[in-house]
């Protein structure tokens, strides 16, 4: 027979794709929405505004809040879930994930949901890693870890992108409200699935290193003073008291993180893994990738709905050449990598990526076929970028350390995107307007929101392109997908 059958969850490993469908759609399934909530809420940022009455301070945070967390916490989580039990981790995430987004019936204000979005960034943080891990170890044999990575590498993407387009569609037939209370059915199927088909962690898989708290407690106070700052310096002056405490905060924060972490006996995250050129490379261009990402999807979905007057789901349907180029850029990605090896294909990802910030700036206001034309160059070198680096940087890894390898990834990726939201909401609040109108705009108000933006994606095109650039030359020259795993340190 060539039906597949599940095996039961107390087996190691599945033979195939088609044997493991219902583990690998549970953990795509957990990973597609906890990256759609990244981008879900975007498209509802003008009808939030209006409804809590948020600026565009307010409704940056609604966003960056989500990801603050959630980046501050990856590494934790992926810590946890290598002591405690990947499988363990997930469920309690799910439940946590799908539990707390009910709670938004009861929002009133924009700081209210700005800190359900925060615990829900906790939440998510308990699922991205592990659901990457627990994909990887499904399977034994290479090949299949590459074509599971893949796929799930492509869900998360496409999730991230098909957020707007998803939100927009609801947003016509019902209130914002219902984009979070929709978590919580599929965080139960996710939960349902998981629970049937993914096999528990053996104790010889996990860890027995103690927990560093130190650790997890200064990578959050880091991540979240820095983000702070950029804000806090359009709304109390780069000079206030409270900018310069933040900025300080943030380097004490980093310094004492990295002195706390090279002395630790049992290290969240050990420093010496930064010594192989492949996990410092795909970190560093994760980061990249992701700034150009959150910055494009946060600024033009204030660029379609409030400079042109598109509704929701006309915004939402105007990402369309991102989605469809998520899709069908996987040849040429592979392409790459196996005629040029892994360093040249990111490099071409990062012109990419440079180029089209570039023509955005120049593209911003001559119409959506520029716009469209720049989205579908900007997702070539997303595609390229962060599937190549992801599965090296999860392949580099000690056996018993591929949750925080992909916390690893998934950490870099979401500091990227709370500095891409970060500096898109910034410079509009300093370069156009820190509050945003409601209604039609002036003529005068869409000509400096046009200016502001062909400035911010001019500087976002040369600091993209340096750091995925920069990345990128860190890879080997390697043709395969996979990287030789550094040596567990005894």
């Amino acid at each position: 027979m060539t039906t597949a059958t599940l095996q039961t969850p107390t087996s190691r490993t599945y033979p195939s794709l088609r044997a493991a469908w219902i583990p690998l759609a549970a953990l795509c399934l957990a990973f597609f929405v906890e990256m759609v909530d990244n981008t879900l809420l975007s498209i509802a940022l003008p009808t939030i505004g209006r409804d809590l009455g948020g600026g565009t301070t307010a409704l940056q945070w609604v966003t960056g809040a989500y990801s603050l967390t959630f980046g501050g916490l990856l590494l934790t989580a992926g810590s946890l879930a290598d002591r405690l039990g990947r499988r363990r981790v997930l469920l309690i995430g799910l439940a946590a994930f799908g539990s707390v987004s009910l709670c938004v019936v009861l929002v009133s204000t924009a700081g209210e949901l700005i800190a359900l979005r925060a615990v829900l960034g906790i939440a998510a943080a308990a699922m991205a890693p592990i659901t990457n891990s627990l994909v990887f170890r499904l399977f034994d044999d290479s090949a299949l870890r590459m074509r599971a990575m893949t796929v799930m590498i492509v869900v998360g993407m496409s999730g991230f992108v098909l957020g707007p387009l998803l939100g927009g569609t609801a947003l016509a037939h019902v209130g914002w409200e219902w984009l979070l209370v929709v978590n919580a059915p599929i965080a139960l199927i996710a939960c349902i699935g998981v629970r049937l088909g993914v096999p528990a962690d053996r104790p010889e898989d996990l860890t027995s290193d103690r927990l560093d708290l130190p650790g997890a407690v200064l990578s959050v106070g880091a991540i979240g003073l820095a983000c702070y700052s950029l804000t806090s310096g359009v709304e109390h002056g780069w000079l206030s008291t409270t900018t310069l405490a933040s900025i300080i905060g943030a380097v004490v924060a980093s310094v004492a993180f990295v002195w706390h972490e090279r002395r630790s006996a049992a290290p969240m995250l050990d420093l010496r893994l930064f010594s192989n050129g492949t996990v410092r490379g795909a970190a560093l261009a994760q980061i990249g990738t992701s700034i150009a990402m959150a910055s494009v999807m946060f600024g033009l979905i204030l660029h379609f709905q409030y400079a042109y007057g598109w509704s929701p789901v006309r915004a939402g349907l105007a990402n369309l050449p991102m989605i469809v180029t998520m899709l069908l850029a996987t040849p040429l990605s592979e392409w790459l990598a196996r005629r040029f090896g892994h360093r040249i294909a990111c490099l071409v990802g990062a012109a990419c990526l440079a180029g089209a910030l570039a023509g955005l700036s120049w593209g911003v206001d001559h119409g959506y076929a520029v716009i469209a034309a720049c989205m579908v160059l900007m997702t070539i070198g997303l595609r390229t970028v962060m599937t190549i680096c992801a599965v090296a940087l999860v392949g580099a890894m000690p056996s018993n350390r591929t949750s925080i390898g992909a916390a690893l990834n998934d950490t870099a990726q979401e500091v990227g995107s709370s500095v891409g939201t970060a500096v898109v909401g910034t410079l509009i609040a300093a370069l156009v307007t820190s509050q945003l109108p409601a209604g039609t705009w002036t003529g005068d108000l869409v000509a400096s929101f046009f200016h502001g933006e062909r400035i911010i994606y001019a500087l976002l095109a040369v600091l993209v392109g340096l750091i995925t650039a920069g990345g990128a030359l860190s890879l080997t020259n390697s043709h395969s997908v996979e990287e030789h795993p550094v040596e567990e340190a005894a």
